[in-house]
């Protein structure tokens, strides 16, 4: 229940393979889509991290289901994922894995934003804020040569829309968490409540939108499903919002700045995509910009 309000070594460490992990994640999420359909595909791993996530409680002995007050947030908080990644995934047949990590990692702003209404200590000064800025700055810089025009087709601004209010709603999911009682909830709990409502809410609009998914998949969409659900979905999800309880929700999203370009690497290593000197500026503003979201302001220690 202890909260920091400086991120330690052990905080970084976890930020950054969590990062790494979303930024693969976009890509293993495009290429299960030509087997799975995208409602199916995020409502399946939902269900499959909410399994092993109940699975993990019960041998830590984690009480999942007793009374605490949380269950009117936490079942918000379940919707707000469940309609966050119904919009990446849709959107992901409109646009590029890069483009669509992009808009998600808007999600910092929001937060930025709303934090200061939930907890004062954590505004942030003109310093923190302009490193916020050229850090996400350089990201979007990298991404610059695709904006002019719709390299996916003449709905990709579709895609795009859908990521920035994926974007949104990621933000929101984070302020509702520390604002209610979901901030004193075990986080294995909180994670439940995303996953299992994400679960019933996406399988549901999967079956709305008449999504037929392949019943026999290739190996390839396998692994990119068992990644999603297993990797990405519990691992790094149940590390993200033990951070959340813990460290101060601004400084943590700004390490997210980081994903995009994990993400980029992903496709330059993974889908061959040509590696630019825009990315290695993105890396430089990125380093510069956490650096300075999380150095300013810090208090200065005597001697």
């Amino acid at each position: 229940m202890e909260r920091r309000a400086q991120l330690d070594a052990t905080a970084v460490v976890l930020l950054i393979g969590c990062c790494a992990l979303w930024g693969l994640n976009q890509v293993a999420a495009k290429v299960a889509m030509a087997e799975v359909p995208p409602l199916t595909q995020a409502a399946v791993r939902s269900a499959v991290a909410a399994l092993l996530l109940w699975a993990w409680a019960a041998w830590r002995g984690i009480a999942l289901f007793s009374r605490d007050g949380s269950g009117r947030a936490g079942v918000l908080v379940g919707v707000l994922f469940a309609v966050e990644f119904a919009c990446i995934f849709v959107g992901l047949q409109f646009t590029s894995a890069s483009r669509m990590v992009v808009f998600v990692y808007l999600a910092p702003f929001v937060v930025a934003l709303g934090m200061p209404f939930i907890a004062r200590q954590e505004r942030l000064g003109a310093a923190q804020l302009a490193g916020l800025v050229l850090a996400f700055a350089g990201v979007a810089w990298a991404f610059a040569e695709s904006f002019a025009a719709p390299a996916t087709g003449p709905n990709q601004w579709i895609g795009d829309a859908l990521g920035v209010a994926g974007a949104v709603l990621w933000g929101l999911t984070t302020l509702v968490i520390r604002a209610t009682r979901l901030a004193t909830t075990v986080p294995e709990k909180t994670l439940l409540y995303q996953l299992a409502v994400s679960a019933v809410v996406l399988g549901a609009l999967a079956v709305l939108a008449g999504e037929r998914p392949r019943l026999e998949l290739t190996p390839l969409t396998w692994s990119a499903m068992a990644f999603q659900a297993v990797v990405v979905t519990f691992a790094s999800y149940l590390a993200w919002f033990w951070l959340v309880r813990h460290y101060p929700a601004t400084r943590l999203s700004a390490f997210t700045l980081l994903t995009p370009v994990f993400g980029l690497v992903a496709g330059v290593v993974l889908l061959d995509e040509p590696l630019t000197p825009r990315l290695v500026v993105a890396l430089v503003a990125v380093c510069v910009g956490i650096a300075v979201v999380n150095l300013a302001g810090r208090p200065r220690t005597a001697g």
